[in-house]
């Protein structure tokens, strides 16, 4: 293959000279033989010879247009923008040879394929689908969701890939080659995740919920709204158009910070319960090993938990650049008292900050490259850091401080009504954003020491799924043989603290499941507040009451489960009419 590689950026600057090498290497491996033309102001442009076109069995141009487009008339032309070339540049060659058109002047806008995958991709049967499913926690959700679209696409006809980033990392990750002949990508994540290796490709995005419950309206939604994305960022159209605001913008950005601060403190709190086996105070003694699990967890996985909090709604806001100035923040907010509230306001202002610099300071091309090592991270972190010390620090230490003596002081009333509240959100979405909320809430108490919101929290998030199993149990005759199976997996899932096990019998009956659950989710929050209990650890489900002192009191504790799941599986083998068959299979 004799190829033509031209490049050009809007700056004209290094990224022209990055684009043009790595094309070229991988042309090499390909075995081409390429002739290269690069656009930018470091030296001066030196363009292919007539005899090099008439040669060359391919044109492929990265740049937003092509440069003197008559020298090209009738040749075999590729053209996409230069932040496509750059992920992978293998990838994009094997996608200008498969895909170049002969090129008429004046007509280049049709001769891109990227502008020509619209509707007529979205009529087409049997298309290639990839898909990547990611919730906040990469527990529950993630896994549903994908297993939901893998079954859709399936009845379908469509062949799919789904890819899950879960708490333990990619799995069934998806090859170069599969995205690269993939016609449709569809996100089905609630944090954020990398788009670039997608870069060219028709994107939808979506909420794993979304995915889980309604799988087949979300591949036939893909097929006909994906759109192709400038860069890494959602584009402006089709289905992201008419998502709610939990699907993107605050929701997101918060989750995605949720998700990144979530293994620091399970990591530290198992710790400090660790340390607590050996005596409660046995860590004040310095040189033994409860200290050292002391210094391990406490003092340094919790003292992370705000800062990588507000890093990482920074990077869901600015990608990159917010993270350093979202650190900053909230080690900040840490240092001064405010704690995770002040760690949110912390991420959301450098995020803001990072983006705006990135977006609307404008310098030389012979510095441009410098904004996103010293420029934005400086201003971002300097705005952040004044605004947090001068202007947020001390009234948000003050509510925080406030917030904690009230619920360390709060009298048995009051711990009934915050439990209880706690518990029905818990329990009204079962995964949803009033859950999510509710968790983020508990998690962000847990860095200023305070563990009884988050006990309530687990206790009657393990309440729908662990009555949906005792239900199905007692009340066999109401119950098909799928219901009865689906049953017994939402017990287990009950016990591991994954509400999402109720989900199949909340959307057939949703009427009876919902109201049910949270009764039975507002007494057990109710009561674990009233005995007091605390948790170390905001994950884990029963199996964290294996680990001495991580709950306690561990058998009220328990009793409070249990009391929650009989009034929650009773009522509704009570009140289910028999007869309907739940939606066990996914994408039903």
């Amino acid at each position: 293959m004799n190829a033509i590689l031209i490049t050009a950026c809007p700056s004209g600057m290094a990224t022209t000279f990055l684009a043009a090498r790595r094309l070229e290497q991988a042309a090499e491996r390909l075995g081409w033989q390429t002739t290269v033309e690069m656009h930018g102001e470091l030296e001066p442009v030196q363009p292919v010879s007539a005899e090099a076109i008439a040669a060359a069995d391919l044109i492929v141009v990265a740049a937003d247009h092509v440069p003197d487009p008559q020298r090209f008339k009738g040749k075999p032309l590729f053209r996409a923008t230069i932040d496509q070339a750059l992920p992978d540049p293998g990838g994009f060659l094997e996608r200008a040879r498969r895909e170049a058109e002969a090129f008429v002047p004046g007509g280049e806008t049709h001769a891109t394929p990227v502008s020509r995958t619209g509707a007529a991709a979205a009529t087409a049967g049997g298309q290639s689908i990839v898909a990547v499913t990611a919730c906040p926690t990469g527990v529950a959700h993630t896994f549903m969701a994908a297993e939901a679209l893998a079954e859709a696409g399936k009845a379908l006809g469509h062949p799919i890939r789904v890819e899950t980033q879960g708490s333990v990392g990619a799995q069934d990750q998806l090859t170069e080659a599969e995205i690269r002949d993939a016609e449709v990508v569809i996100l089905a994540c609630d944090i954020e995740v990398d788009p670039t290796r997608f870069a060219g490709k028709r994107i939808y995005r979506t909420s794993t919920g979304s995915a889980l419950k309604q799988p087949k309206p979300t591949i036939e939604a893909a097929l006909a709204e994906a759109a192709v994305e400038d860069g890494s960022a959602p584009a402006a159209g089709g289905g992201e158009a008419r998502k709610s605001l939990k699907e993107k913008g605050v929701y997101k950005h918060l989750l995605t910070g949720v998700s990144f601060m979530l293994p620091m403190v399970v990591a530290g709190g198992l710790l400090i319960a660790l340390s607590f086996v050996f005596g409660i105070e046995a860590f004040q003694e310095e040189g033994t090993l409860p200290a050292a699990l002391m210094q391990i967890g406490g003092g340094t996985a919790f003292a992370l938990m705000v800062p990588v909090l507000a890093g990482y709604i920074a990077y869901s806001i600015a990608d990159r650049p917010g993270i350093a100035p979202g650190m900053i923040g909230g080690m900040l907010a840490s240092e001064i008292g405010a704690g995770f509230i002040g760690g949110i306001l912390a991420g959301f202002l450098a995020g803001y900050v990072a983006k705006a610099v990135t977006r609307y300071v404008k310098l030389p091309a012979s510095v441009e490259s410098l904004k996103p090592i010293l420029i934005i991270p400086l201003v971002a972190s300097l705005v952040t850091g004044l605004v947090m010390i001068y202007i947020v620090g001390e009234p948000v230490a003050a509510i925080l401080s406030g917030l904690t003596d009230f619920l360390e002081n709060m009298g048995s009333t009051n711990a009934l009504l915050l439990g209880g509240l706690l518990g029905a959100m818990m329990c009204f979405d079962m995964g949803g954003p009033v859950n999510k909320a509710a968790y983020t809430f508990g998690v962000g108490l847990l860095a200023s020491e305070t563990y009884a919101p988050m006990a309530a929290i687990m206790a009657a998030g393990m309440v729908p799924a662990i009555g949906m199993g005792i239900s199905s149990f007692v009340a066999k005759s109401k119950f098909s043989e799928p219901e009865r199976e689906a049953g017994k997996a939402s017990f287990v899932l009950g016990f591991c603290f994954i509400s999402e096990g109720a989900i199949p019998f909340a959307a057939k009956d949703p009427l009876r499941v919902i109201p049910v659950s949270m009764v039975g989710g507002a007494v057990t929050g109710a009561l674990s507040m009233l005995f007091g209990a605390k948790l170390m650890a905001p994950h884990g489900g029963i199996f964290v009451l294996l680990i001495p002192n991580a709950i306690t009191p561990a058998l009220l504790y328990l009793a409070a489960i249990v009391i929650g799941s009989l009034i929650t599986g009773l009522g509704y083998a009570a009140i289910k009419r028999g007869g309907q068959a739940v939606a066990v299979e996914a994408g039903a």
